[in-house]
């Protein structure tokens, strides 16, 4: 199932601009601040200014989740709920684990001369705030992050993959989306992009390959190793 170094190469071959997800495939953005903390902080936030949480609220420990619960139950807390959990996520960034394998994977792109677009549902702050952090912003082209008090611009939509390419004025041809959740191989379908699935936990293989995933791979630095041997 795991592709091979010739399959994910023969994929790759003419990719000029790489889509990358941001929280697997670059870092783990709960690693330090687990999600159900955040999530827990974020529904806090609500009651401390007299909001009520929504109905299913208090068992989701998915803050992403939890975002857009709230904001289809109250559009009135969008625009807030999205600001806190923008600070949350940049307090957590802070901590994150690096992917082993994502830094080189952007480092071979630029050596193999193609264009990086991040493309994720966390907030463009936070994954700002990663990179800069890590010394990584020199190799990304753009940082496409969820639309502020808008969750529906979240993957599986294709909004966010359709802007950057837009950006850089990419054809889908032209490009490959790597993301690690089903909704990432939903979202470059409806672009009209293929997806390298990161299975980084057992069992996800499967659900990435059914789901679509042009090849799976379980290491970043497969990808990596990959882009190192070609050139657009």
């Amino acid at each position: 199932m795991i592709a091979t170094p010739q399959q994910l190469a023969d994929v790759l071959r003419p990719v000029k601009h790489v889509l990358l997800d941001f929280d697997g495939p670059v870092c783990s953005v709960f690693a330090g601040l687990p999600a159900p903390e955040v999530a827990r902080r974020l529904r806090e936030g609500m009651f401390a200014v007299g909001e009520q949480a929504p109905v299913g609220a208090e068992d989701e420990s998915d803050p992403l989740a939890l975002l857009r619960l709230i904001s289809d139950a109250r559009p009135d807390l969008a625009e807030s709920s999205d600001a806190a959990l923008a600070a949350l996520e940049t307090e957590a960034v802070r901590v994150a684990r690096p992917t082993p394998g994502g830094e080189s994977v952007l480092q071979a792109c630029a050596r193999s001369g193609r264009l990086v677009s991040v493309v994720s549902n966390n907030a463009g702050e936070a994954i700002e705030t990663y990179l800069t952090a890590h010394g990584l912003s020199e190799y990304v082209a753009g940082v496409f992050g969820r639309v502020p008090a808008d969750p529906s611009s979240m993957k599986p939509s294709p909004r966010l993959l359709l802007e950057a390419m837009k950006a850089v004025e990419a054809k889908p041809s032209e490009c490959i989306f790597i993301g690690d959740a089903v909704r990432d191989v939903e979202a470059g379908d409806a672009a009209g992009v293929r997806t390298i699935g990161y299975a980084n936990k057992p069992g996800k293989g499967a659900k990435l390959i059914a789901a679509g995933a042009v090849v799976v791979v379980d290491s970043m630095q497969l990808i990596a190793d990959a882009l190192a041997g070609s050139r657009v």
